[in-house]
C-alpha cells in the first residue's frame, strides 16, 4: 500500500473551504428542504468549510445571521420557503449588513427571481439539483473576490 509520505505531492492542496490564514470559512445554510440543507452541508464539510448554522425558513435565516454576525462568511439562501421567502430574507440581511455575502439557491425555472436577487445584492446563485463541482466553483469565486 502506498502511504502519503511515499508521494509528497499527493493531496497537498489545502481545502477550498479555508481562508489564507487556515481557519475555515463559516457558512449559514438557509433552506426548507432538509435534504438540500444536508447535501450542502456535506459538500461544504468535505472541503473544510464550517457550517455554522442551518435555518429552515427565511425568518430563521435572518435571526441566525444577526445572532452569528460578524462570524459568518457566506449564506446560501433558498428562494422558495415558508414564513419568509429567500428574496425577502436576503433584503433583511442586507439591510442589517450591506456586505453580507449571499448566494441564492434556486430550482430551474426561477430565472426572473434569480436576476432580481442578483440586482438586489446577491453575489451569485446555485441551481438545483445540486452539482458538487458547480456549488464549490460558485462559492469559491464569490469568497475569493
Amino acid at each position: 500500500m502506498i502511504a502519503k509520505s511515499d508521494m509528497p505531492g499527493m493531496n497537498d492542496k489545502s481545502p477550498e473551504g479555508t481562508k489564507p490564514e487556515g481557519t475555515p470559512y463559516r457558512v449559514l445554510v438557509v433552506d426548507d428542504s432538509m435534504f438540500i440543507a444536508k447535501q450542502l452541508g456535506q459538500i461544504f464539510s468535505s472541503e473544510g468549510f464550517e457550517v455554522a448554522a442551518t435555518a429552515a425558513d427565511g425568518a430563521q435565516g435572518v435571526e441566525k445571521y444577526k445572532e452569528l454576525h460578524p462570524n459568518i462568511d457566506l449564506v446560501t439562501m433558498d428562494i422558495t420557503m415558508p414564513v419568509m421567502d429567500g428574496v425577502s430574507a436576503m433584503e433583511k440581511i442586507l439591510e442589517f449588513d450591506k456586505n453580507a455575502c449571499i448566494i441564492m439557491v434556486s430550482a430551474l425555472g426561477k430565472e426572473d427571481v434569480v436576476k432580481k436577487s442578483l440586482l438586489m445584492g446577491a453575489k451569485s446563485y446555485i441551481v438545483k439539483p445540486l452539482d458538487r463541482k458547480k456549488v464549490l466553483e460558485r462559492v469559491i469565486s464569490v469568497l475569493k473576490k
